[in-house]
């Protein structure tokens, strides 16, 4: 038998094995069972009953997550002059010159 560490004991003394959960409680039993430091990833099976070979019973959806979909390109460009306008045009978020390599030193 694999052995496992304390706060893996712990958690799993906390799940009844032989017992359904609804998503409420599934939710809430996940959060008190977790001891990490990270946010975790959590995985979730439905069986819903249907035949995905017939059309009218497939399962589609749309899940609009709180954080968007990952983090925002930002665009730095260092030029002078008309280099300037063209970045700016070009939908860049930040240009200039020795001005702001100085603002990102200091």
């Amino acid at each position: 038998m694999t052995k496992h560490g304390k706060k893996y004991q712990e958690a799993a003394k906390l799940v009844d094995r032989d017992r359904l959960y609804n998503p409420q409680e599934a939710v809430a039993l996940a959060k008190r069972a977790s001891f990490t430091k990270f946010d975790e990833t959590v995985e979730l099976h439905f069986r819903m009953g249907v035949d995905p070979r017939h059309a009218d019973q497939q399962v589609r959806g749309v899940a609009t997550l709180p954080n968007g979909l990952g983090k925002q390109v930002r665009v730095l460009v260092f030029t002078q002059g008309e280099g300037e306008r063209i970045a700016r045009g070009a939908g860049a978020d930040y240009v200039g010159g020795d001005e702001l390599i100085k603002q990102i030193e200091g």
